[in-house]
């Protein structure tokens, strides 16, 4: 007994960093979360890792399958300001940007801000909106700004994009390009419920009744701790070897026969900052090969093109990351 205590003592000791707030803080948005939405489990904590580690998330699924509503209802658990767009095919980049208006008083022109200034951005439908508007989109994800009229326009942090899109639909829709698919964090796929979570969804709807959703759902976070919780997630440490497994992993994508287009580096810090995330939701101040498992999938799906010949084989992007993943030693 007095062993395992002495144990425990040296492990409580040998903990770097403390992530008890952060654990806790985890664990009340998935409850909140969980008033509403029934499942979805993989979603909503790879959503938030994106906002742990700071990254943009890509939400695709059929529609009815709970993505708009679980990006919205996330954005309502941190008191920060949220805006959602829904993209169309007449949507122009001004819309979302903002617009200079001449001031008669001043006598010169005033930039008014668009939609796009604000903290946590749900876009719906972001293939929905032609090339133009999609581009709009590219300096703000990338860079934290837009530049408009020669001056720059800081986004206030925290500033996260969670874009929705429909895998089956083509028609009126245009593909995303992959310059622009790379800023997202993550692809999250989104499946349909079980059985049982499909009769739990019914019963939870049932018993709402003239409930609104959102009332449903408390703030719990500051926008103050999200940085505080972002600048503690760059704190978790990776052993060299790990770098070393996420580098092998992401370098085999550019040497896979089985892939027309590999991934780039900024793959492989995206796998680590979230793997860092993900260890730190889990109360670990280091990373493990698990967590890199975990992870590599949302981060590489969108990020690799397969050869034609495999695409018509019925091959998709998610085997052959699963493939790439098993065919690496991991560290001892």
């Amino acid at each position: 007994m007095e062993e395992n205590e002495q144990q425990d003592d040296a492990l409580q000791f040998n903990s770097r960093i403390d992530l008890t707030q952060l654990q806790e803080a985890v664990s009340g948005i998935k409850s909140e979360l969980a008033k509403v939405i029934i499942g979805q489990q993989d979603m909503i904590e790879l959503l938030i890792i994106s906002i742990l580690a700071n990254g943009h998330s890509l939400i695709e699924g059929v529609p009815g399958v709970a993505k708009t509503v679980t990006a919205k209802l996330l954005a309502k658990t941190m008191s920060v300001d949220f805006s959602r767009i829904q993209f169309t095919p007449d949507l122009m980049p001004s819309d979302i940007l903002g617009t200079s208006i001449f001031n008669v008083k001043t006598s010169e022109f005033e930039f008014k801000k668009g939609p796009l200034f604000s903290n946590i951005i749900l876009i719906d439908e972001i293939n929905r909106a032609p090339a133009k508007t999609q581009a709009a989109l590219f300096e703000a994800m990338a860079e934290r700004q837009i530049t408009m009229d020669g001056t720059e326009y800081a986004m206030e942090p925290p500033f996260l994009v969670f874009a929705t899109q429909n895998p089956i639909e083509q028609e009126g829709t245009y593909r995303l390009p992959e310059a622009q698919l790379d800023r997202f964090l993550f692809k999250i796929n989104v499946n349909y419920p079980s059985l049982e979570e499909e009769i739990q969804i019914l019963e939870s709807k049932h018993e709402q009744k003239t409930k609104i959703e959102e009332d449903l759902v408390n703030s719990l976070l500051s926008a103050q701790q999200i940085a505080d919780y972002q600048k503690t997630i760059k704190e978790i440490i990776v052993e060299k070897n790990l770098l070393k497994y996420i580098a092998s992993i992401v370098d085999n994508t550019r040497t896979n026969a089985n892939l027309y287009l590999g991934a780039s580096p900024r793959a492989s810090i995206a796998i680590m900052d979230a793997s860092k995330a993900l260890a730190a939701m889990n109360g670990r101040d280091f990373i493990t090969p698990d967590d890199i498992k975990k992870v590599a999938g949302p981060v590489l799906g969108h990020r690799i093109i397969l050869t034609p010949e495999r695409e018509m084989e019925g091959l998709t992007s998610a085997q052959v990351v699963n493939q790439i993943v098993d065919s690496i030693e991991i560290p001892r």
